[in-house]
């Protein structure tokens, strides 16, 4: 099949461009307002972009569905300058799904969602205490894309990795299984991984 993205003319039930770029990590991104009031809020539109300095980067859309109000983690962002990014587990996933909801800028997701959170060491933001793993960020900039997105690039101030999850002085994800986001309503679970040694 072909078709051109600029009328979607692709024929399908669905739009397959999300099930085309997948697998994607999901970025749970953790923020506090001005007021010190948390959010906290999964991305799938999230990846690294280099690793010295360590840069990552996530796209956000402007606001809630349902209701009239802007993302907080977008809000928050652009407020403080400061967020974290928990890596979600397989353990993770339901607490991760509830907090996708769009609630109220007033609602606490962590409360929601049953999870604790524990304040970052370099920034303001907290991060999920129960995640293996946890970025700390300072905003580097916000790209406003074609459309009605925007690109967040942060950079890496800190990690957290629970100990338990370093394997011979590596991290072995297959202890903790990230879970990835799909197209459609799909998501998949890492359990296994291989080595390739690159061409001499």
């Amino acid at each position: 099949m072909f078709y051109t993205t600029d009328s979607n003319n692709h024929g399908l039930r669905y739009n397959p461009f999300k099930a085309i770029v997948a697998p994607r990590p999901i970025a749970w991104i953790s923020t506090i307002d001005k007021q010190g009031r948390s959010n906290l809020a999964p991305y799938s539109f999230f990846n690294g972009m280099q690793d010295d300095p360590p840069i990552i980067g996530f796209g956000s859309g402007p606001s809630k569905m349902g209701i009239d109000e802007p993302k907080d983690s977008l809000s928050n962002i652009e407020e403080t300058g400061y967020f974290c990014i928990s890596i979600v587990s397989e353990a993770l996933k339901n607490q991760m799904n509830i907090s996708s909801g769009h609630f109220p800028h007033d609602q606490n997701e962590y409360e929601i969602a049953g999870l604790t959170q524990t304040k970052g060491s370099t920034v303001p933001a907290p991060f999920v205490t129960e995640a293996p793993v946890s970025l700390e960020c300072k905003l580097h900039d916000i790209i406003t894309l074609p459309g009605t997105s925007k690109w967040v690039i942060g950079l890496v101030t800190a990690v957290h990795i629970k100990d338990e999850f370093i394997v011979n002085g590596k991290l072995d994800i297959t202890k903790y299984r990230p879970i990835a986001r799909l197209g459609y309503k799909d998501y998949a679970t890492i359990t296994q991984v291989y080595e390739l040694d690159r061409p001499k």
